[in-house]
């Protein structure tokens, strides 16, 4: 039975099509220069730059999922290159308000009469999303924020979470099978995360759990929620008017020191990640405000983050490993938290560390920004490529996001010495070293029993080899295939030759009558086509690497 969600997710289909016909078209030539036929050709960084603000405008054109769809995706370095998501990252959750007669259906809805459920209620909004929309009202004497859900907008994200399922099979055809994987898991997730944004009543409890992690706190205000005005699709919070945190004429004007609103604003964040495990994942200036008394004010908890406790610990590994200039340390902590594949290339990886510290570092140690460092190890993601989970996707785009507010209220501003000053407060260093001399002493231990197990091994291990009793064991791992082409190869080598000998023996055998050799002949090129074919393929036994220090060179002075 067709459903009016179907039959809008039918349509919906048609015209997400038509938006990225020309990107498909684009897509399609990559492979085959004329689409169904000629040979692959180079995408270049500035192709890429030029088809990744297409694709924003088809994004902003599709509406409310897919402006969603495209802020997630910029946090996937797993998924999509460099150029793309810098792009991505510009897109603005700012759409036209809904008109105040479809905001008051859906109030009414959850709260009954306005005239009742409030003292005053000014309709027009203060400021509008995708989802919903936030107006100015009164309660019990108080001035509250009322944050509304768009009307309907449930079927439209239902409708177009079905066309974001429809078009994998598409998508899947233009990229590797490793990134095909993460653009299933990126569908679930997207699906789960845009339907616990449209739940006010899980904001509001997000709300509640940090503000209380924060309750001693005086450097920063985080609104209070009005329990009995808010439901599923409406949240009353506290209303706290205050100055954009990037507006820096007027932060000076009220006499606010920058530089420490930049630290109070990293060290709340690193609380939320490494201590408490729940933050805030929308740090954009627009969500971020200044009070008269220099406190910072948070807007917005729909879109926010979970850590667990092992993640945690391997964030503060990475945060100190940077401070120390550790490059084992950076590559152990990447690879433990699943960002980094354990097989790859630990010298190279090591090298392009290197290049980030000392690209991002001056003359003082202390002088580097960890957004070049992150910025550089996306890069690498995407090139491997590898597989990022969501919520640490999240807390690297939170970095970059909140040190890019720090630098802006301070152009000096340091985010190395503020994490180590918090990581030294919070006693994180002292247990990172005792772990550290509890794994030398896990160490000298196992070495200590080594060598006297090792010897006793050893000799029996030769007695063995004496009495030619040894046997060995060894297993190759192709996980490319590399084998299994060349024992085609040999097979359809084979059959060619006998295919070229039984010709020339029919022929020559039989010279009146050429039908004989003309059939062993004809029998024979299709073995020639697959024996070319395997030669041709890209999958051959010859292996590029996709990342060297040429090519970091070479894509560093595209920039």
């Amino acid at each position: 039975m067709v459903t009016l969600v179907n039959l809008r997710a039918y349509w919906r289909f048609l015209v997400v099509v038509y938006q990225f016909f020309p990107l498909i078209v684009a897509y399609a030539r990559d492979r085959n220069r004329f689409v169904l036929f000629g040979g692959s050709r180079k995408v270049t960084p500035d192709m890429r730059v030029r088809r990744a603000g297409i694709l924003l405008d088809s994004l902003l054109t599709l509406g409310p999922t897919f402006i969603k769809l495209g802020q997630l995706l910029s946090t996937r370095p797993d998924i999509l290159p460099p150029e793309y998501i810098e792009v991505l990252s510009s897109l603005q959750d700012d759409v036209p308000p809904a008109p105040w007669e479809e905001s008051r259906q859906v109030l009414e809805a959850e709260l009954g009469p306005v005239s009742e459920a409030f003292d005053g209620f000014d309709p027009d909004p203060i400021s509008g999303a995708s989802l919903g929309q936030v107006y100015t009202a009164e309660y019990e004497g108080d001035p509250v924020a009322v944050k509304v859900r768009r009307p309907d907008i449930e079927k439209l994200v239902e409708a177009d979470l079905r066309v974001v399922r429809w078009s994998l099979p598409i998508v899947r055809r233009f990229i590797g099978e490793g990134r095909a994987f993460s653009l299933e898991n990126l569908a679930d997730e997207f699906a789960k995360t845009i339907r616990q944004e449209m739940d006010y009543a899980r904001e509001r409890r997000i709300l509640d759990e940090i503000r209380a992690n924060f309750e001693e706190d005086d450097a920063i205000r985080i609104p209070e929620p009005v329990e009995e005005r808010s439901g599923p699709r409406v949240l009353t919070m506290e209303y706290l008017p205050g100055t954009k945190i990037n507006d820096v004429a007027a932060i000076d004007e009220k006499g606010i020191d920058r530089t420490q609103l930049a630290t109070t604003l990293q060290r709340v964040y690193l609380q939320m990640i490494i201590d408490d495990g729940v933050f805030h994942a929308d740090p954009h200036p627009g969500n971020l405000a200044v009070d008269d008394e220099g406190r910072i004010i948070f807007y917005d908890f729909g879109m926010s983050g979970q850590v667990d406790p092992f993640v945690q610990e391997k964030i503060v590994d990475f945060y100190v490993a940077i401070a120390n200039q550790n490059i084992d340390g950076i590559l152990d902590a990447l690879v433990e938290m699943g960002t980094l594949s354990p097989e790859a290339d630990r010298q190279v990886m090591g090298d392009v560390m290197e290049l980030a510290i000392a690209d991002a570092r001056g003359e003082d140690i202390e002088q580097y920004r960890v957004q070049q460092i992150i910025e550089q190890v996306e890069s690498t993601i995407y090139e491997f490529p590898l597989r990022l989970p969501r919520n640490l996707a999240l807390v690297l785009r939170v970095a970059t996001v909140v040190e890019g507010v720090c630098v802006t209220l301070d152009p000096k501003f340091d985010f190395i010495a503020v994490a180590t000053a918090y990581l030294r407060e919070e006693g994180y260093y002292e247990e990172t070293a005792r772990e550290l001399a509890r794994d030398a002493g896990r160490q000298v231990q196992q070495t200590s029993q080594a060598l006297f197990t090792v010897p006793t091994k050893l000799d029996r291990a030769l007695d063995r080899v004496e009495r030619e009793n040894l046997a060995v064991n060894i297993r190759i791992e192709d996980e490319n295939g590399v084998f299994d082409r060349l024992a085609r190869r040999i097979v359809y080598g084979i059959l060619l030759s006998v295919g070229a000998l039984s010709t020339a023996i029919l022929y020559a055998f039989d010279q009146t009558s050429v039908v004989p050799a003309a059939v062993a002949a004809l029998l024979t090129i299709p073995v020639v086509v697959l024996l070319y074919r395997s030669f041709r393929t890209k999958r051959g036994v010859r292996a590029t690497p996709q990342f060297t220090r040429q090519n970091l060179k070479d894509r560093r002075g595209d920039d």
